[in-house]
């Protein structure tokens, strides 16, 4: 439930930030809108017509300084966050995730498996009518969270107020239907066939954070106890609720393990409190297994 929390949280960051002007740029007055402030790169005209040697230094150090240095500073933010905690934003925060997960939940309760193109994976048997409900309900989120993401994402360059004007007017902008049909095409490719392969192959976010972690001696790890593995039931419950198909038991450590913590529940259900999976920072047990 906490993960879940984390998730809606931070979708609803991503949702707000345009809004109130945190974080958008206006593609019809090109401006770009930071904290409620237009961000600038201190260059006037003035400094454009300067052909000195001073001029121009001053006119390079302010676009170092106002474009170079933010977007290098944006670029440290995943490798840090995988270095101190692994692939932690893929599992708890992010929204792409949360999305896959839920379309893995919807296609488990209607055709039994998660995985589309894996048949191993069996889920618990429900009747024909559940599997009618749920597949209605998935219906209606595809043709509602696509159209409502592609609005919601539009917002970050169109103004907000822009967009409430004309879906009010019912006259959407060239801009908006295609942020809306753009968002809705993507959004349906990755949910039904792509879902976690995006994950591990393609994000780059993802791939840094997991490039950063791997080599990190201090980062954030989900651990199996194998001093005690002679406890495990081997119920396969960790490994059948791990969307990312990482074998939570397995000797190796896999680089695909996004901090979920979902083999810890799975196996606390199975064993109780004392369960064998629990969060560690680097490899300080030479007994228990890193992931």
């Amino acid at each position: 439930m906490t993960r879940r929390v984390t998730q809606a949280a931070f979708l609803i960051l991503l949702f707000l930030l345009p809004v109130f002007d945190i974080f958008r740029y206006d593609t019809e007055t090109q401006e770009l809108f930071l904290f409620g402030k237009v961000w600038s790169l201190g260059i006037t005209g003035a400094d454009l017509l300067e052909h000195s040697v001073r001029g121009a230094g001053h006119v390079a150090f302010q676009f170092f300084v106002n474009a170079i240095l933010p977007w290098i500073i944006v670029l440290t933010v995943f490798p840090l966050m995988g270095f101190l905690f692994g692939r932690l934003f893929c599992g708890w925060l992010c929204p792409e995730g949360a999305l896959f997960e839920l379309a893995d939940f919807l296609s488990m309760k209607i055709i039994g498996r998660r995985n589309l193109f894996i048949k191993n994976q069996n889920g618990s048997p429900v009747s024909n009518k559940q599997r009618l409900i749920y597949a209605a309900l998935a219906v209606l989120m595809l043709l509602t969270i696509p159209p409502l993401v592609g609005i919601i994402l539009t917002g970050y360059f169109i103004a907000p107020k822009t967009i409430a004007r004309e879906i009010m007017a019912g006259e959407l902008s060239t801009g908006l239907k295609a942020g809306i049909i753009g968002v809705s095409i993507y959004m349906f490719i990755t949910s039904i066939l792509v879902r976690h392969f995006f994950c591990k192959y393609v994000c780059a976010a993802g791939l840094m954070q997991t490039l950063f972690g791997w080599i990190s001696p201090v980062s954030l790890r989900l651990a199996f106890d194998k001093k005690n593995i002679s406890r495990c039931t081997d119920c396969k419950g960790c490994e059948k609720v791990c969307f990312m198909e990482v074998k939570p038991r397995n000797p190796k450590r896999d680089i695909n393990c996004v901090n979920c913590g979902e083999c810890i529940t799975a196996c606390e259900k199975e064993l109780g409190k004392d369960n064998l999976f629990s969060y560690t920072f680097g490899s300080k047990d030479k007994n228990t297994q890193k992931q």
